[in-house]
């Protein structure tokens, strides 16, 4: 690490103009939450894995920010030579840096790497005393990065109309109608989701994620893909085509804005087809100099892009494919529906092969002698081989007997035990892989939000302490996410006092009804009261959105603390999670998943006119399976 640093900084040294400091962000090209190999660039430089941050490197300092999910992860994985930066608690990283660095400093970044709203409020900081953004010609990273891993080549796939539940054709009236609203005459797309949703292709070029490394532009006339042209078959640029889509190269995205900023694009290309008949109503008949904007979003567009427009011409405002692709159709809600009943079932096999691994040390026991030592598990072994079978009437005997002396076990560990949960996932209809790096962690490590278990280090089963797992599946027709946290053994009376306040708040949020026009900001206390009742909280949101064989967290809604949670409100047909939890730093934590479907209510009255909504549990896995629930739940403290 401390090599990588010295380069860095020699590299800063000698740019023109010389860089006091250098920003490295997590996000990609197109401000992605989980990026590919190639492109981490900030856990290259400092060593720590989770999926939000940022790193500063000054002349002798290295700092990085992230979040209240990963401050216990960053504390274990930063060397000596970095320091922990806690966002909310501590200065962000503009403030510091216009604090900190000298009057005039020089701050480079990549601009493909920074969207244009972080851009632009960093340089309204910087500007107090004089510093300035510098944006690098190139990524500084990547030319001390010697074993960077190559991009990836995976193939583009059609997504079929039998998941998508809309054609491309529609979805891109849809968007024209929208650009002659606003009186755009183009918009370019950058997060790789909305391309992949509005073109109905897929891919693998990010782990976990069905996405292709892939910029998009449509105007009123015309469209394109920008992908690098080996991933596309005959088949899929046939279907593409047939769509009025011309696919260009992936670098090609950059002369292409600039030709879309000085209104050639359409000219350039002999493509004009791809109107599809969209303006049959007429919205779209309006005079090219009446619709003389570019819309760009600026949370997802990189600086890079958006430096080659005209400023005066540009329509900075939140793609309107987010909440299109967040308002799920009918094929769509049925495909997650389905998609949860299928991930449920090998969620329930896994809770179940659990239980069967978790045996007694002393066979001779009788039933009620292993519950008083025990509680309802002893010691979890994994089984090679066969084993005689016994039976098991006592209601505390739900597993069988595994440890006689001829048979041959090995301890589970929290990376065998996600390893055999894919397992049974894997055997599912439709099942395309994981959709986040499955977190199962046990006792201390349930405390790390996100915490990832690595073969070499991660912690064995134990029946003595909490075990936490949040998990999800790619399916075709759906994404699922799912978290439970069982004990199977006897839990004190705190992580009892615990799991039930969690318990109270999941059941709070996932029963509300609401009227029309409420947001998820507005929804997040619900989740909390029964924890604050007690002064406990958690760091992190409470629901995201669901992709349908997309991202599994997915925007622009929300439910949460942080302030942009106000700026959707929920809608009926959006998909929601209801996650709440609790983590003792060092000793335990408790989460609790569910994906819910906004759905409209039916209300008695309906005060105001507003119209009601409600939520639709579609996640199907008991809360109480894989432990005795009645010795699990505080009951004093589950009465109101």
């Amino acid at each position: 690490m401390a090599e990588i640093l010295s380069a860095l900084r020699s590299l800063m040294a000698s740019h023109s103009p010389p860089l006091h400091a250098l920003i490295v962000p997590s996000e990609d090209y197109h401000q992605s939450e989980y990026v590919s190999d190639r492109d981490k660039r900030r856990e290259f430089v400092s060593g720590f894995t989770g999926s939000a941050g940022l790193a500063l490197i000054t002349k002798d300092e290295a700092r990085l920010w992230t979040d209240g999910r990963y401050f216990l992860q960053a504390i274990q994985q930063l060397s000596d030579q970095w320091q922990l930066m806690c966002i909310g608690e501590d200065p962000s990283v503009d403030s510091w840096i216009s604090d900190n660095l000298p009057r005039e400093a020089a701050i480079g970044v990549d601009p493909w790497c920074v969207s244009v709203d972080t851009a632009q409020r960093w340089e309204r900081a910087f500007a107090k005393n004089q510093q300035k953004l510098i944006q690098t010609s190139s990524n500084l990273v990547d030319e001390v990065w010697k074993n960077q891993p190559p991009a990836e080549t995976n193939p583009v796939i059609v997504h079929p109309l039998e998941f998508a539940g809309r054609s491309v054709a529609e979805k891109l009236k849809d968007l024209r109608e929208k650009l002659a609203i606003e009186r755009a005459r183009g918009i370019i797309i950058t997060a790789l989701d909305e391309v992949a949703w509005l073109y109905n292709i897929r891919g693998s070029d990010v782990s976990y994620c069905p996405v292709v490394h892939a910029f998009a532009i449509v105007t009123l006339n015309s469209a394109f893909l920008y992908v690098d042209k080996r991933k596309v078959s005959s088949k899929v640029s046939s279907s593409v085509q047939e769509n009025g889509i011309e696919v260009r190269e992936y670098g090609a995205v950059s002369s292409d804005v600039a030709l879309l900023a000085s209104n050639q694009l359409d000219k350039d290309t002999g493509l004009s087809s791809g109107r599809n008949d969209v303006c049959e109503t007429g919205t779209c008949e309006a005079e090219e100099n009446n619709n003389d904007l570019i819309w760009v979003d600026p949370a997802s567009c990189c600086y890079a892009l958006f430096s080659k427009l005209d400023a005066k011409k540009m329509l900075l405002q939140q793609s309107p494919l987010a909440l299109a692709k967040a308002l799920k159709n009918p094929v769509e809600l049925d495909g997650l529906r389905n998609a949860h009943i299928r991930d449920g079932a090998a969620v329930v096999q896994y809770l179940v092969w659990l239980d069967k691994q978790a045996c007694n040390d002393a066979i001779s026991l009788s039933n009620a002698q292993m519950q008083e030592i025990y509680g309802a598990s002893g010691y979890f072994l994994e089984g090679k081989g066969a084993s005689k079978k016994r039976s098991c009437t006592d209601s505390w005997c739900f597993f069988m007997l595994l440890n006689e002396p001829s048979r041959e076990t090995m301890k589970l560990t929290e990376v065998t035990a996600s390893d055999k949960l894919e397992g049974f996932r894997a055997t599912k209809e439709h099942f395309r892989g994981l959709s986040f790096p499955t977190i199962s962690s046990v006792g201390p490590n349930a405390a790390v939000i996100h915490y990832s278990p690595q073969p070499e280090t991660c912690a064995e089963l134990d029946p003595d302490s909490i075990y936490l797992f949040d998990s999800g599946a790619q399916y075709l027709d759906g994404t699922t996410d799912i978290t439970r946290t069982v004990h199977f053994g006897k839990p004190s009376e705190h992580e009892k006092a615990c799991y039930t306040s969690v318990l109270k708040g999941h059941i709070a949020l996932g029963n509300a009804r609401f009227p029309n026009g409420t947001n998820g900001h507005a929804l997040d206390i619900l989740a909390r009261i029964p924890l604050w009742r007690y002064g406990l909280d958690y760091r992190h949101g409470t629901g995201h959105g669901i992709g349908s064989y997309l991202n599994v967290h997915e925007g622009p809604h929300l439910i949460s603390f942080r302030p942009q949670a106000r700026n959707v409100p929920l809608q009926a047909s959006m998909t929601v999670t209801d996650e709440p939890g609790y983590y003792a730093d060092g000793n335990f934590g408790i989460r609790l998943e569910n994906v819910l479907v906004i759905k409209e209510a039916d209300t008695e009255f309906n005060f105001g006119d507003k119209g009601y909504l409600s939520f639709e549990h579609i996640t199907w896995v008991s809360l109480s399976l894989g432990i005795n629930y009645s010795t699990y739940i505080n009951r004093d403290l589950y009465n109101p």
